[in-house]
């Protein structure tokens, strides 16, 4: 669905959330202005038992200028809206909207979907705002986001705030929405600093002597009581100072479900990739190496676990996580390679870009990719890969031409990447230009001769390079694990959905 599928109704009523946050008021604001620009008689409201009473949302509101109306149902009250009802940030007949009722129904949404869904639809719960979606769907229409004086910057403050000041930010798209909007920054920081109420700040303090510690892993888990999701990550944050903690994950309860924020400082744990497993088949996770967050959907979790109160399960998922993989340091590991098939690697024709020709070494950039952010400078002969999923891979000229046979054709991306989620995208940060990879990229398939042992996983591991010692390739139970014939500390993983694709028996 595209937003000017949606033209045909001259009578649009927009529906935040009931107790409206910053990421539902911004996505609105966002769809009123786009509905406005269009000449339809539009609306942005929302109800619920409590108006707006947060301090930084009623700046927000008064700063911003935003058309926000408050309709008082009064109890469980309901009422008819005339032409389209749009609820943002939200899904319609879930617990946190209530009130309103129409014929012809529409929802814009970054939450898991916890109903059936309903023909005229939007929903990425892949997103850590939906400001972000709002902001994207604006785009596929050609608006100018800078045709409204406020609207830049209550996008950006959506995105903010739900992704705790950035700090659980992992989507490239939500990356490029918080750098390419024109955002007040003197105003973000009046909302920033008005965000902790004396009440607030009580409940992170009850909540903090009210831990569980897990002795073997050096976790530990708080229930806090319902508040900001901001106070959540503070909570956390403070969590990691303590010397015996190396892992946290702080969560409290909202309408529809449970908002949790996750900590490491330990290079073997990747909190975002800890809060995607304590979401998954349930809600959304994810954000950086050492801070991350999620959302868990009520109605999904109550289906799945319908007898085990929430501290239980923040508990069994992170010793679950813990139990769930091995480490495996390549420079240290000693392979059992005679219980490993060998296996010859496909000629795959892939792209490849050699980063010397395309800007000046030394130049600062950073590669988005689904997978997250690489800042390098430009090296003289260094070279990025492009495989099938779109993903990327540096290596040095001298491996390039051991491994990679360049081909004499262009490069075309429906011919090379499968569906991929995210074009890569090389940013320069001297002057903020961004270039498409894939726009500059050339074929190459792997040498004849790369030969690997693998084997599948059983559980899952965690691989540490020797070329990076820092970071990990996460490996699950069905995957691969893979070395090189030619050296037996050069170790890897490969997705058990890409491995037939790309390597075949000797």
């Amino acid at each position: 669905m595209r937003l000017s599928d949606l033209e045909q109704y001259d009578k649009i009523t927009i529906q935040c959330h009931d107790n409206p946050d910053a990421d539902t008021l911004a996505s609105g604001y966002g769809l009123f202005c786009y509905f406005k620009s269009r000449a339809k008689e539009v609306s942005l409201v929302y109800c619920g038992r409590n108006r707006i009473q947060k301090s930084n949302l009623c700046l927000m509101v008064e700063k911003l200028k935003l058309p926000v109306e408050y309709i008082d149902i009064g109890g469980d009250g309901w009422m008819e809206v005339e032409g389209l009802l749009i609820t943002v940030d939200c899904q319609y007949g879930s617990g946190n909207v209530t009130g309103l009722r129409a014929g012809n129904v529409a929802i814009i949404d970054h939450h898991q979907l916890d109903r059936e869904a309903i023909p005229m639809c939007v929903i990425n719960p892949n997103l850590g705002s939906c400001a972000t979606l709002v902001w994207k769907l604006l785009l596929e229409e050609g608006f100018d986001i800078d045709s409204d004086a406020y609207l830049g910057t209550a996008l950006y403050y959506g995105l903010y705030t739900d992704t705790n000041q950035f700090s659980e930010l992992y989507n490239p798209l939500d990356m490029d929405m918080r750098e390419s909007v024109n955002a007040d920054k003197g105003l973000i920081t009046l909302f920033r600093n008005s965000n902790i109420s004396l009440k607030e700040l009580e409940i992170a303090g009850i909540a903090l002597i009210r831990y569980s510690y897990n002795d073997d892993y050096e976790f530990a888990v708080i229930k806090a009581q319902p508040c900001d999701p901001n106070i959540l990550g503070l909570i956390s944050d403070f969590l990691l100072q303590v010397d015996a903690i190396k892992t946290c994950a702080v969560f409290n309860e909202v309408n529809d479900g449970f908002k949790f924020s996750v900590r490491s400082c330990i290079r073997e744990v990747n909190a975002s990739e800890l809060a995607e497993f304590l979401a998954e088949g349930i809600g959304s996770g994810g954000g950086h190496y050492e801070k991350a967050g999620g959302f868990i959907s009520r109605k999904l979790y109550e289906e799945k676990y319908p007898t085990l109160h929430s501290e239980g399960y923040f508990n069994n998922r992170m010793t679950e996580y813990f139990d769930s993989y091995e480490l495996i340091y390549a420079d240290e590991y000693e392979a059992d390679t005679g219980a490993m098939q060998r296996y010859v690697k496909r000629r795959i024709p892939m792209g490849y870009v050699k980063l010397d020709e395309l800007l000046p070494v030394e130049t600062p950039v950073t590669i988005r990719t689904m997978k997250g952010d690489i800042d390098m400078r430009i090296e003289e002969d260094l070279y990025v890969i492009i495989d099938m999923k779109g993903e990327i891979n540096a290596v040095c000229g001298r491996k390039f031409r051991q491994r990679y046979q360049p081909l004499g054709g262009g490069y075309g991306v429906e011919d090379y990447l499968e569906t991929p989620d995210y074009i890569p995208v090389i940013k320069d940060r001297r002057n903020g230009r961004d270039m498409l990879l894939t726009d500059y990229a050339r074929a190459c398939v792997p040498e004849e001769d790369e030969k690997i042992y693998a084997k599948p996983l059983e559980r899952g591991v965690k691989v540490f390079s020797s070329d990076d010692r820092n970071n990990y390739m996460h490996g699950r139970a069905g995957d691969y694990l893979a070395i090189r014939c030619d050296d037996r500390h050069d170790i890897y993983v490969v997705a058990k959905e890409l491995f037939s694709k790309a390597y075949q028996c000797e």
